[in-house]
């Protein structure tokens, strides 16, 4: 699902057919894409620190990732128009859409007829479903899965690669066959590119930090179970370029559905459904008809390509998970995340970072921004980070506030302090500003070192992805910037008729993220 990022992708999808593409986590709205991160919860899937494996040569760093021998081209119609007349033969009922080659999505699901607003569609059954309580073709590796109570993720993510490794012997093997052998996913950039082309948004701390759970979650795999049982778990299946593979695909495709007390799941045929920001419409499980269905909330003509909503998530988010930046001022859930630190020269530091701690957070903490306004998080812990010694018996309830764990019924406000706060959040936007504007100043002769053509095209995509990113987030942040000065301005020059802007497009501070 959302295979492609942007029409420049169709440019380059024969490129690289040894070279991976970008892309990567989760659902649709937050019924349907949201789901947890890989769970830690046992000692068997601990996190293990690593960096992305890099080699030199031929102009510039590559990734040594080779790929697996499954999957197929995102633009195959071929393996498409297979696994529909698959998913027909295995159950699929007689479907409104069919899936074609695309603008938005290089393959997508397109109307054959005319559909109605506020019509049903799919109707996939459970028997089409991948889940944990799916049979495994070898039995003996899922019961070897089941006996070390693996989580979901890791879970399916082997399941996934051990039918793969079965080619035509598993049951999916049509399915697994349409499935991009590349997917797009920051789980393929390099640590290097990750350092160059996101060196402005937090969203490449959260790339790495994925990229290392990955890692870290198949070493603890093979060091635990594929070792010991290598006739179950033959490392030139079960590697990690495989799991890289199986987790691309589960971060852009797996979905969590509320009405079957959210189980998470693979649904072939709908996860060829791409992303619009422009709806709402999401995918459940409709118990009346027993299948995955979304209710449309607009009408399509025959040959309009039909859309649905990976959630309501930001730019960021949608790069991070499937690999593509919505043209700019299209999405109405964009925001940006901005770092907020205590100050180290602060007397009151050690007491600060005390009480955060006690409500599960640390000294340096980040927070969503939007075009339309912030959390009361980030509010309260300006206050915090400004306030004087004279406050101390505050600084707990300030850090409650901060971690959304305050148990009072109102925002926590100190108007005493809000000058200092709103400077604090204007002096960290402009820092963050300036980086944005750096990095897109910089932009226009980076890679022209650059003498292989295929690396030079892998480059330039990444890059245009970066610009995308850092353009949509900046300017969140200029909007901020400008609200944040004419409050000071206000402030200051001792008229408080700004505050009635303030707390109408900040909603008073009031929590935007629920």
């Amino acid at each position: 699902m959302a295979e492609a990022s942007r029409i420049l992708q169709t440019t380059l999808v024969h490129t690289f057919s040894q070279n991976p593409k970008s892309q990567i986590t989760l659902r649709a709205h937050s019924n349907r894409r949201s789901f947890p991160p890989i769970s830690k919860s046992s000692s068997l899937f601990r996190p293990i620190r690593c960096s992305v494996t890099t080699a030199s040569g031929g102009g510039g760093e590559i990734a040594t990732q080779i790929g697996v021998p499954w999957g197929c081209e995102t633009d195959s119609a071929e393996n498409a128009s297979a696994l529909q007349k698959w998913l027909s033969e295995s159950g699929l009922p007689p479907q409104k859409m069919a899936i074609q080659r695309v603008e938005v999505g290089e393959r997508g699901l397109v109307a054959l007829k005319n559909i109605r607003k506020g019509e049903n569609l799919l109707f996939v059954p459970p028997s089409l479903f991948i889940t944990a309580d799916s049979e495994w073709s070898n039995r003996e590796a899922g019961e070897v899965m089941k006996r070390y109570n693996v989580p979901d993720w890791p879970f399916l993510a082997t399941y996934l690669i051990s039918e793969a490794g079965l080619k035509s012997s598993s049951r999916w093997s049509n399915y697994i066959s349409a499935l991009p052998r590349q997917p797009y996913s920051l789980l393929y950039w390099t640590r290097s590119e990750l350092d160059r082309y996101l060196e402005a948004s937090e969203i490449r701390q959260r790339a790495i930090d994925r990229i290392n759970d990955v890692t870290g979650t198949y070493n603890d795999l093979r060091e635990k179970i594929f070792s010991k049982y290598p006739a179950l778990f033959p490392e030139e299946v079960f590697n990690m370029e495989s799991f890289k593979w199986a987790f691309g695909i589960l971060f852009s495709r797996l979905v969590r559905l509320p009405s079957m007390n959210g189980r998470v799941a693979l649904v072939p045929w709908a996860d060829m459904l791409n992303h619009s920001c422009e709806v709402e419409t999401f995918l459940d499980y409709d118990k009346s008809s027993q299948g995955v269905v979304f209710t449309t909330d607009r009408a399509y003509q025959p040959g309009e390509q039909v859309f649905i909503s990976y959630g309501k998530k930001s730019n960021g988010e949608l790069l991070l998970s499937y690999g593509f930046v919505p043209r700019e001022g299209t999405n109405p859930r964009d925001s940006v995340e901005i770092s907020l630190s205590l100050l180290k020269y602060d007397d009151c530091y050690k007491e600060k970072s005390e009480a955060l701690k006690k409500h599960g957070l640390s000294a340096s903490q980040c927070y969503p921004l939007q075009i339309t306004g912030w959390p009361v998080e980030l509010m309260a812990y300006a206050y915090l980070a400004v306030s004087p010694p004279s406050m101390v018996n505050q600084f707990d309830e300030m850090a409650a506030a901060a971690s959304n764990k305050n148990t009072s019924k109102r925002d926590v406000r100190y108007p005493e302090l809000e000058e200092d706060a709103l400077q604090f959040i204007l002096d960290t936007c402009e820092v963050s500003i300036s980086k944005y504007s750096k990095f897109l100043q910089a932009s226009g002769s980076m890679d022209l070192d650059v003498t292989n053509p295929k690396l030079l095209n892998r480059k330039l995509f990444l890059k245009q992805l970066a610009v995308d990113l850092s353009t949509s987030e900046r300017r969140i942040l200029f909007r901020a910037q400008y609200i944040l000065r004419r409050r000071l301005r206000d402030i200051r020059s001792g008229t408080l008729k700004a505050l009635n802007i303030f707390d109408g497009l900040f909603g008073g501070v009031k929590k935007l993220f629920n």
